[in-house]
């Protein structure tokens, strides 16, 4: 990228680090940001800069908040004594936007991976048996991934929650709406047929 001057490529390679975004799309981006305003470009990098200095994690479920306490968290119109429990952030908002739950969350920050030595100690798992032990938890609801450690994490979950006075739900899996069977893995299809109900 010798042909564009040095600050063109230092902010096409920072924006090519970006995930999903390859040099074609970051070197599009780059040019669009130099022909856009500076007042333009100091409120895109002043952004950058405001939410690695204010967002931080929510004190009780976890999740990315600007204040000690998230919004959902706070919210006393919540349902407080279901707990839906996620992999990450992004999750929780996957879950917020289908509209279907209103009780509060608790997110691991991660799911279990033996492989890779990731165990109960180092995500969020503690710190989720406390809230139930403390909340008047009644429902815990595993919204983990349907992959080998979403479902790994799952199971763990659920198997220590049996000495605990507490339903344990799992959100359920198959068929998405629009799918045609024949596309559908098999692994999926055997959920489908498992969860099956009556009309």
């Amino acid at each position: 990228m010798h042909y564009y001057p040095s600050p063109i490529v230092n902010l096409i390679n920072h924006i090519s680090r970006l995930p999903g975004i390859g040099l074609k799309t970051a070197e599009r981006l780059a040019l669009h940001i130099l022909r856009s305003s500076r007042i333009e470009a100091e409120q895109l990098a002043g952004s950058i800069v405001d939410i690695k200095e204010k967002i931080r994690l929510c004190t009780l479920c976890f999740g990315l908040s600007d204040k000690p306490v998230c919004d959902i968290c706070g919210d006393p119109a919540r349902n407080a004594g279901v707990l839906c429990v996620v992999e990450q952030p992004a999750d929780m908002v996957a879950v917020e936007k289908s509209g279907a739950y209103r009780g509060r969350y608790h997110i691991l920050q991660g799911v279990l991976s033996p492989m890779d030595g990731i165990g109960p100690e180092n995500i969020r798992f503690n710190e989720l048996m406390n809230r139930i032990r403390t909340e008047n938890i009644e429902e815990v609801v595993l919204a983990t991934s349907t992959g080998v450690e979403g479902e790994a994490t799952a199971s763990f979950i659920r198997d220590r929650l049996k000495q605990v006075p507490v339903r344990v739900t799992r959100i359920a899996s198959g068929i998405p709406v629009g799918g045609d069977l024949k596309y559908v893995d098999q692994v999926t299809l055997k959920r489908a047929m498992e969860g099956r109900y009556a009309l």
